[in-house]
């Protein structure tokens, strides 16, 4: 467990916190573990209809960890960040992102994988990964493509530009933007009535409209051998050291 996912459960809808808000609410393995773990056992209770994926402060999250994933997963299995990309993305009941701040990487790559999304006025969505010497993760590399277009996500991937929440509600990446002071308050709101609406027709709704799993796990398995590969790559190893030495990668 760790102390940086906060879980709670109200009037049937399960919430998910990030809460490092002085790392930017940057993901962990430790946290992938518990996020995964948590999406497991909301899919398996009954009682729980509706679940929300949030950040605390004013990040959703920055990301991965980079210091965290150049260690490498620890003990034996799928490593933990893999979990929560097949439980996330296989969850078969409705997952609601709350973007509430700046959602960078994995911050935009899981909102694919909502049925809901949701982002304060304030929030913006990018995935750098080129700039960090890295490639898409997530399936995204099939699904952004499929969303907002072919050039418009070799846009995002390739420059590493960051949407406003407008923009992303223009693209069809967030459905609705809520001013930053309501924004909790408004999704509590939506989040409560998926929670009571007829669950099987919920989840029959959902089968139709999801119904690319096996191309989307195919994707996601081409994706982790190339992520796996640039981890551990020089390109890599510069954006780390950059970002540590706070100056400019210099790809040679």
């Amino acid at each position: 467990m760790t102390e940086y996912v906060q879980l709670s459960t109200t009037q049937r809808v399960m919430t998910v916190t990030l809460s490092r808000p002085e790392k930017k609410n940057a993901i962990t393995q430790d946290m992938y573990g518990v996020m995964a773990q948590a999406i497991r056992d909301y899919q398996d209770n009954d009682d729980v209809r509706a679940l929300v994926i949030t950040g605390t402060g004013d990040f959703f999250t920055s990301g991965n960890d980079l210091q965290d994933f150049a260690k490498g997963p620890s003990g034996d299995g799928l490593p933990p960040v893999v979990q929560f990309l097949q439980a996330i993305s296989t969850c078969v009941k409705p997952v609601i992102g709350a973007v509430n701040g700046p959602g960078i990487g994995v911050g935009l790559t899981m909102l694919l994988h909502c049925d809901l999304v949701f982002a304060a006025e304030s929030a913006t969505l990018s995935a750098p990964f080129v700039s960090l010497g890295l490639v898409p993760e997530a399936a995204s590399s099939l699904l952004l493509p499929e969303a907002v277009g072919q050039a418009v996500a070799n846009d995002i991937f390739m420059t590493g530009r960051a949407l406003t929440a407008q923009e992303a509600m223009d693209f069809g990446l967030v459905s609705r933007v809520f001013d930053d002071a309501g924004f909790a308050d408004a999704v509590a709101e939506i989040a409560l009535g998926v929670a009571n609406s007829a669950p099987i027709a919920m989840q029959r709704t959902k089968s139709l409209v999801r119904h690319r799993g096996e191309a989307i796990a195919t994707q996601m398995q081409k994706e982790s051998v190339l992520f796996a590969e640039q981890l551990a790559s020089p390109e890599f190893a510069e954006s780390v050291a950059a970002k540590m030495q706070k100056r400019a990668a210099v790809f040679n």
